[in-house]
């Protein structure tokens, strides 16, 4: 991130989109209590464990350019277990994968990395 963008919290960040996300649960419930359920089964271990997973949709956050969820998907890589390691090699797939601009959000994973690390510490 350049010293030049506003400097965020991903942990205010992810706080930030809840609210939102709940008051979308509020106004169109089926539509949201779905796509929970669908992001809890795609999620769960199977043949592919979660932390596998989250590194997969963490890769693709970072190419499709999400920002929120880079923040959502680094936090739950890291509580499923990823190595900040994992994390960095993941990263080299999404930059292959998504070029210049992949790399530049690929930052935005190490700054969440470093930020949520410290927190859980």
């Amino acid at each position: 991130m350049s010293e030049s963008t506003t400097k965020h919290s991903y942990a205010d960040q992810m706080k930030h989109i809840r609210s939102y996300t709940g008051k979308l649960s509020t106004a169109i419930p089926e539509v949201m209590k779905d796509f929970y359920a669908l992001s809890k089964a795609s999620s769960a271990s199977g043949v592919i464990d979660s932390k596998t997973k989250e590194l997969i949709a963490l890769a693709i956050a970072v190419a499709i350019h999400c920002d929120d969820c880079i923040a959502f998907h680094t936090n739950s890589a890291l509580h499923a277990g990823a190595t900040k390691e994992e994390i960095t090699e993941v990263l080299g797939v999404a930059i292959f994968m998504g070029g210049g601009p992949a790399l530049m959000y690929a930052t935005h994973v190490m700054a969440a990395i470093d930020e949520l690390q410290q927190a859980n510490s």
